[in-house]
């Protein structure tokens, strides 16, 4: 190490002992986090890349510093979702660092490792005040049923309105309309569902059956559209 003459010639003074790093809640403790692997806990992110074409959802569970599980949610662009599959593949086994200076493909999921790891830099985790945390495999239990990401998708223009494309129930199949052509409630497809039954054996038409849903007062419209063609 080499230091100036300037700092050479300085008096050398005392400090005063300092009471080390603020402490952190973390799976119900608050501990005084001064090295990456006494970090744990599950948390969410989300990040975008510079063009902001699409958004990334990160969710990881980690436990002493090490990536134990990783639910990567992408959305909006076409090159995003292989991005998902590699950095869901790259993730576990990295401590927080190492994830940190990882290429993850996509940008957006880089800044969502970034702000994720600024999330359990301060203990702001789902599980601060939850005594042991989660166990590994909950990460993917926010998925829900059918393990499909939640999504929402609308679509609307001021000469010809709104259309309902996609909610956390399924994809919209048809809007209800009422005697004065205003959305009254929508049908909709569970796509998870429609999926478990098929695999489980059951003839495609009647699984598509089982899996369709009304929102609303879809079933007292006096006319309806397809949201897509109509």
């Amino acid at each position: 190490m080499r230091y100036t003459k300037k700092y050479e010639a300085m008096r050398c003074i005392n400090r005063t002992k300092g009471s080390g790093p603020a402490p952190i809640p973390q799976e119900g403790s608050y501990d005084q986090v001064k090295q990456i692997e006494e970090i744990s806990g599950l948390s969410h992110s989300v990040g975008t890349c510079a063009m902001k074409q699409g958004a990334c959802k990160l969710t990881l569970n980690v436990k002493n510093g090490i990536i134990q599980e990783a639910l990567v949610e992408v959305l909006g662009c076409s090159g995003m979702t292989q991005s998902a599959l590699m950095a869901a593949e790259i993730l576990p086994g990295k401590t927080l660092l190492e994830a940190l200076n990882t290429d993850l493909v996509c940008d957006a999921i880089n800044v969502a490792m970034r702000e994720y790891f600024l999330n359990m830099a301060y203990g702001r985790t789902q599980t601060a005040f939850s005594e042991g945390g989660l166990d590994v495999g909950a990460a993917i239990e926010d998925l829900g049923y059918g393990a499909k990401t939640q999504v929402g998708t609308g679509y609307g223009t001021l000469g010809k309105g709104p259309r309902y494309l996609e909610v956390t129930e399924g994809y919209v199949t048809r809007v209800g309309l009422d005697e004065q052509d205003r959305i009254i409630g929508y049908e909709y497809v569970n796509i998870g569902r429609l999926m478990e039954q098929i695999k489980a054996g059951v003839d495609a038409n009647e699984a598509l059956e089982h899996a369709k849903g009304a929102y609303g007062r879809f079933h007292e419209a006096a006319s309806v559209i397809d949201p897509r063609e109509e």
